[in-house]
């Protein structure tokens, strides 16, 4: 996983008022913690950290007031519901060769089984344990001719080398469900007809 740099600055001021005065400058407010460190709160360019989180789970090396350079993951985004730009960003600071928890997404790929049946993912990502400078992007799982009431479980999917799985083994990431049928059963239609009749 390749590194994307960002300068910061440390901010000294808090609040919403301090916080609307940063994104008027098309910067956003955040904090870095981590490794039993004081919180650091930062302010973050607005555009390159918008870049930067269009990769899940990107590692991001901040250049803090060009004096300190530190390694961090983001941990969780707040967007504006509306307009969808960066609020706040909560920042974990890793070190190389540590491992950390983190969600990579599931991507599916492959026909199901013919018959109109629907592929849905019971988790969208996938919780796994890598090296913090090794994170997947992603995983792909095939789905290639399954049938309804196939599971595919997180222990049958393939895992890049250094990652495993910070979830049971058993547990249910994608399932096929039987396409709804469009017809009445026979049942009722012929107490329909019925009714019609008297």
């Amino acid at each position: 996983m390749s590194e994307v740099k960002i300068s910061a600055e440390t901010r000294t001021e808090f609040g919403k008022g301090a916080a609307r005065r940063i994104r008027r400058d098309s910067k956003v407010p955040g904090v870095l913690y981590g490794h039993g460190s004081e919180p650091l709160h930062l302010t973050l360019p607005g555009h390159d950290l918008l870049l930067a989180l269009r990769t899940p789970n990107v590692l991001i090396a901040l250049d803090i007031d060009g004096k300190s350079n530190e390694l961090a993951i983001p941990k969780a985004v707040q967007r504006d519901a509306i307009k969808g730009f960066l609020e706040h960003v909560d920042l974990l600071l890793v070190k190389r060769g540590e491992k950390v928890t983190v969600e990579v997404p599931v991507h599916a790929e492959g026909e199901l089984a013919a018959g109109g049946n629907l592929l849905e993912h019971v988790l969208n990502a996938l919780p796994v344990e890598a090296e913090a400078t090794h994170i997947p992007e992603s995983v792909t799982v095939s789905v290639e001719g399954l049938e309804a009431g196939a599971s595919v479980l997180a222990k049958d999917i393939k895992l890049p080398k250094g990652t495993t799985l910070a979830v049971e083994g058993d547990t249910v990431v994608l399932q096929v469900l039987a396409a709804q049928a469009e017809e009445a059963p026979e049942g009722e239609a012929a107490e329909g007809e019925e009714v019609a009749e008297a």
